[in-house]
Formats: structure tokens, C-alpha cells, sequence
């Protein structure tokens, strides 16, 4: 489906992005257009790539016409620009609210208006059952692309969404931070050693949304079936890897963060399409006549369980040391 064809990547230049291009790079695809707001990161991947396929569009999702411009021409389109740093979105929500939730718009808006084919918007599972800001205005995100969805004359442009948990060794994520304070000889510190998250790779990130371009209906949110492991689990299959001897410290659970993370709720596993390794969720659908919600409720919600990192598969000791040795990121710092 992408042969010959043009993909506009937002927050192109993020670990997302990196690994999407990396991926589709090794098709016979026509163009891959890197757009975000960091000139210097889009400058070390254009050094570094030396690719003709791969083209850069400076600007920023907050600005219509700039990710209006960038989209002239292209076929499909993968929403990755986002702010999801949990602290600092905490701290500064409206920036979180104009970017996530704003951007979000502005993308599928300027996506309808150039006839884009399809559009997959990046979610995260703190977006479920959201506590902080980071997870809310992801929440708020999905929302606005499902009812974006409803509303495109004759399906021309198809809107999905994919949700992810954690993504090992991802930028600001815990086991690079793990792997410095090995070097640095400090204690590895833990915020809860019985949290427990979801562990992804970035191919199985990009595998779920080559899925959700391939199968993807109007309004879908895609979701990764991944194991899970808690945070002391994780922290001591490090040191086991780097044979190191640092102290663990517990530094208490930061701002906004879960015991654990839910990646579909009970509500959406009341619908949801079990696609082997994928859950499909189709989109919410009913219309405004709320007179109907009362009288056609469903009665076993209630005996439903949402799927969390609690409850999915939970890898052993020797299960996470292999996952973990099987990162690029891992490998390179041995």
C-alpha cells in the first residue's frame, strides 16, 4: 500500500518518528517528510541519513498552515508530535492542551483538507483512566480525532488511533536513566518497587501501526497486547545485565504517576475485537439523542475487566533480562 506513495511523519525527529522512518525506509515508499519544530535534531538526521527520500518541513502542529503546507501531496500521515513528559505537562497543562489536543485538530483538519488517504494519531495508555495532564490531554486527543471521524464527506480520509504503553528505552524513559546511574556509580532510584508497566519495543510500536494503515476503519483505536513487569523487577534485571552492585533507593511515586498503567478500560473491552496480538476498538458511534442512552444501557460492563499492567502477561526474571537484551540501546552500552 505504499508503494510509490508520500508519508508525513509529525514529531518526526522524536523515537517514534526515528523508528516509523527506519521502517519504512526499507520499502519501495516515493517520500518520507520529517516535520516537527527542532531544527537541530532535523539537521543531525538529514547528516546522518543522507537519504533523497527523506524530506524536512520545519513547524510546529500548533500552526495550521504550517502542517497545512507540509501536507500538500502526501497519501498517509503518522501523528506523532506530542508533549508526554508526565512532570513537565503537569506543570505547564495549557502547553500540553495546545500541543496534544489542538495540534491533534490542527493535523486532521489540514489531513481532510489535502485529501490525505489515512491518518494514524499516537496515543498513550495513560490516556485511560487519565490522572495527570499529560494522560488527559492524550484522552482529550482521542476524542477529538474519533469525532473528527464521524464527520469526513465520504470516508475520504480514514482517522485511526493506536495506544501504547511504555516504550523501552525510548527518550526520558527509565532504563536509560537506569543504565547512566550504573555508570555514574549512583543508586538506581525507584519511585515504587511494586509499579508495575507495559513493555514495548519500538518495532513492536511501529508494528502496531503498520496494523492500524493496513486494517484500520473509520474512528478504530488499535492496541498492542504487551507484557508487563514491575519497576524493582526491572531496576535488578539491569544490574544482573551490567553486573553492577549500585544500591536501589525509593524515592516515592512522582507527580501524576499510577501503581499501574491501563491500556483499553473496562468500557472499551466491552466492544473490543481480540486481533491476536492487536485489540481493535471500534469507535463510539450513537448520536445525540441522549433519551436512548437511558433506556440501552449495558448490563455487563460492570463484570468486565480493563486490561492493565497488573493483570497481562508478567515476564520472569530470565523473560526480562532477554527482552532487555535484545534492545539496540542495551547492546550499544554493554
Amino acid at each position: 500500500m505504499f508503494k510509490d506513495k508520500t508519508l508525513l511523519i509529525t514529531g518526526g525527529t522524536g523515537s517514534f518518528g526515528n523508528a516509523v522512518l527506519n521502517r519504512f525506509l526499507e520499502t519501495d515508499i516515493k517520500e518520507i517528510r520529517i516535520f516537527s519544530r527542532d531544527e537541530k535534531k532535523q539537521d543531525d538526521m538529514r547528516n546522518t541519513l543522507k537519504n533523497e527520500k527523506v524530506k524536512f518541513y520545519i513547524g510546529d502542529v500548533r500552526d495550521y498552515n504550517s502542517i497545512s503546507r507540509a501536507m500538500s501531496g502526501v497519501d498517509y500521515v503518522f501523528h506523532a508530535a506530542a508533549l508526554k513528559q508526565v512532570p513537565s505537562c503537569e506543570f505547564f497543562p495549557i502547553e500540553a492542551a495546545k500541543t496534544n489536543v489542538f495540534g491533534t485538530q490542527n493535523t486532521i483538519d489540514a489531513a481532510v483538507a489535502n485529501k490525505v488517504k489515512r491518518i494514524i494519531c499516537l496515543s498513550t495508555d495513560k490516556a485511560a483512566y487519565p490522572i495527570n495532564a499529560m494522560g488527559i490531554s492524550k484522552a482529550l486527543m482521542e476524542k477529538v480525532a474519533v469525532a473528527a471521524s464521524r464527520n469526513i464527506p465520504n470516508d475520504d480520509t480514514i482517522v485511526c488511533l493506536t495506544r501504547y504503553g511504555n516504550v523501552m528505552a525510548s527518550r526520558g524513559s527509565v532504563i536509560p536513566l537506569f543504565v547512566k546511574q550504573i555508570e555514574d556509580k549512583n543508586p538506581l532510584t525507584i519511585t515504587d518497587p511494586n509499579m508495575t508497566r507495559f513493555l514495548m519495543s519500538l518495532e513492536d510500536a511501529v508494528d502496531l501501526v503498520l496494523f492500524a494503515f493496513k486494517h484500520g476503519n473509520q474512528g478504530d483505536l488499535f492496541v498492542n497486547k504487551a507484557p508487563a513487569s514491575t519497576i524493582g523487577d526491572l531496576a535488578n534485571a539491569i544490574k544482573g545485565i551490567f553486573n553492577a552492585d549500585n544500591d536501589i533507593k525509593i524515592i516515592g511515586t512522582r507527580h501524576g504517576e499510577k501503581l499501574y498503567e491501563t491500556l483499553c478500560t473496562r468500557e472499551e473491552m466491552q466492544k473490543a475485537e481480540d486481533m491476536g496480538e492487536f485489540y481493535r476498538i471500534p469507535a463510539d458511534n450513537r448520536d445525540l439523542n441522549y433519551s436512548r442512552y437511558f433506556s440501552e444501557g449495558e448490563t455487563d460492563i460492570s463484570s468486565i475487566e480493563d486490561y492493565h499492567s497488573h493483570n497481562t502477561t508478567q515476564l520472569t526474571d530470565e523473560e526480562l533480562k532477554q527482552t532487555l537484551l535484545n534492545l539496540d540501546y542495551i547492546k550499544e552500552n554493554l
